[in-house]
């Protein structure tokens, strides 16, 4: 009748048709994990090294401190002019 292998080829395209909705999201997160895993191994072989800075990539926000901006404490003039 069947042997082994044809059963699992059968099995993994009913598993592909049934969850081909979800195949975007699947390969999607899978792509991060492989990203993150990735990262954090680099992150661990630098470790190793010692004397080397270590950066965590992310979001970067400039924020400047108080009273160290442009030194217009006023905020006058600013704002974009009024559009007609």
């Amino acid at each position: 009748m069947f042997g082994l292998s044809e059963l699992a080829i059968i099995l993994v395209v009913v598993a592909v048709v049934l969850a081909i909705k979800k195949l975007p999201e699947l390969t999607r997160s899978a792509g991060k994990s492989a990203r993150i895993l990735k990262a954090e191994a680099r992150a661990a072989k630098d470790a190793d090294e010692p004397g080397t800075p270590r950066v965590i990539q992310g979001e970067t926000v400039d924020r400047e401190a108080p009273g160290t901006g442009t030194g217009n404490s006023t905020g006058a003039g600013t704002q974009d002019p009024p559009r007609a």
